[in-house]
């Protein structure tokens, strides 16, 4: 741990980052060597280009949407707290840390992960999941290996049994509660930070 701290010192708002992400010394210390590593130009900035090197968002079928939430709309590049902030939604949930009432939730709390997820398929940033948005993403995850016509009737099905308010889109809330029974944190946390 000692070398962990010592090389805090050098990380750009590294005690503030412990702070915000529930990341350990370690985990920053590690993550500001990746964050080095993918920054080939050595600006202090990623780029998407920059992201898309990483071979399991490379491999990803919806990757892109997945490196489109690093940058949010107008936004070019990443500095290393953004990096970290949006990488503590993949943070294993921590029951045991406390959080006062003026504290934002965590990032990697049900909640958090639940509306990183949603941001991937609400890509207009409308609060609603569209069908067309919703086709979009399992276009990408199912590509070729169902016709048009399936991922049609996935999407309506989809649709139908999550929009309890029959506007024809599903809204955060309703994304929420259909989810319910599915075990977030494990599907949205990443081993190499545990």
């Amino acid at each position: 741990m000692g070398s962990s701290s010592s090389n805090m010192n050098n990380i750009p708002d590294g005690q503030q980052l412990l702070q915000e992400t529930g990341f350990s010394a370690a985990h920053i210390v590690r993550l500001y060597e990746r964050f080095e590593f993918l920054d080939k130009d050595n600006t202090g900035h990623l780029r998407p280009e920059d992201l898309e090197t990483v071979p399991d968002l490379d491999k990803n079928p919806i990757g892109a949407r997945i490196i489109g939430a690093f940058f949010p709309p107008g936004k070019e590049t990443l500095d290393f707290g953004s990096f970290v902030r949006i990488l503590a939604h993949f943070r294993p949930a921590d029951s045991n840390r406390a959080r006062d009432g003026a504290q934002q939730e965590p990032a990697n709390s049900t909640t958090g992960k639940l509306r990183f997820a949603f941001q991937l398929y609400d890509q207009d940033g409308d609060g609603k999941i569209s069908r067309d948005e919703l086709l979009q993403v399992l276009r990408s995850m199912l590509g070729l290996q169902v016709t048009e016509e399936q991922l049609q009737c996935i999407a309506e099905r989809a649709i139908q049994e999550a929009d309890a308010d029959k506007d024809d889109a599903i809204s955060f809330d309703e994304f929420r509660k259909s989810l319910e029974k599915v075990d977030i944190d494990h599907k949205m946390s990443i081993s190499f930070l545990r």
